[in-house]
């Protein structure tokens, strides 16, 4: 499993329905809406890497509202916490 966390800044009237538009993109684990520099995070979880450029840059990005993304493509967990097989359960379904 390929993770990618991306910073969105987003207009600031638009937060809430960005936020849930990018929460229903296929690949898109979790959003979170916080304070500082960026308005929203997203974690991205695919099984390849071409598919990082078809969520963030194909769909994500053209989100109404997304100003800018800053993806930072993780190397290593170092969570105890098992997201790989809960995202997988029904994958070999969907081909």
């Amino acid at each position: 499993m390929i993770t990618a966390i991306v910073m969105i800044s987003v207009e600031a009237n638009r937060i809430p329905e960005v936020a849930q538009e990018i929460a229903d993109l296929d690949g898109v684990s979790e959003v979170y809406s916080v304070a500082g520099d960026v308005d929203l995070i997203a974690v991205v979880r695919v099984r390849e890497f071409e598919q990082i450029a078809e969520v963030i840059a194909g769909r994500l990005s053209k989100v109404q509202g997304v100003v800018h993304t800053d993806t930072h493509i993780a190397f290593r967990a170092y969570s105890q916490h098992d997201l790989d097989a809960a995202f997988s359960i029904g994958y070999d379904r969907a081909d």
